[in-house]
């Protein structure tokens, strides 16, 4: 259930855990950027939403989108349930779709030090750190209620075997 401000009401328990996310069925827009920075971000996610309302799909948590910005364009991603869609916007994820995922008490100018330590501990364990997410746990009118603001990273990452005889 989606709350009225659009913050996901609950979302997965994967804090300090590797996922596996491969062959998940998605639902993507882009997104407009500029330096990394989305533009026009809650228009983005109400279309987005609006879309899968009106495609009638089923999300494994409802509101929670993972959301990966570029110089320019990013993309916004929403987990479904396995559906079958003839949306030019519906895809899987490719397999393996490896992440490490760690919830961030703290605002987007908190997270250089726990992404840091994120990239560390996957290149000490072997593992190739690549792209990042981010998903908001909270609005800014949610954060109030529940005491500071919540960002979900997962970090994407391959295996190395390079990295693994050091």
């Amino acid at each position: 259930m989606i709350r009225e401000c659009g913050c996901p009401s609950e979302y997965p328990e994967w804090h300090n855990q590797d996922i596996d996310l491969g062959g998940q069925c998605i639902h993507t827009i882009p997104i407009s950027c500029f330096l990394h920075m989305p533009i026009a971000y809650e228009l983005y996610a109400k279309r987005q939403q609006t879309e899968i309302a009106n495609l009638e799909l089923e999300e494994k948590w409802p509101g929670l989108a993972l959301t990966r910005t570029g110089m320019f364009r990013g993309k916004r991603i929403r987990l479904l349930s396995h559906n079958r869609s003839p949306s030019r916007r519906i895809s899987f994820l490719p397999s393996p779709f490896n992440v490490r995922v760690q919830i961030h008490k703290g605002n987007v100018s908190t997270l250089q030090v726990p992404v840091r330590e994120m990239s560390i501990g996957l290149i000490e364990s072997g593992k190739r750190p690549k792209e990042l997410y981010l998903s908001h746990l909270n609005c800014p009118r949610c954060q109030k209620k529940e005491g500071g603001d919540k960002i979900m990273l997962l970090r994407r990452w391959v295996e190395a075997p390079g990295l693994k005889r050091k």
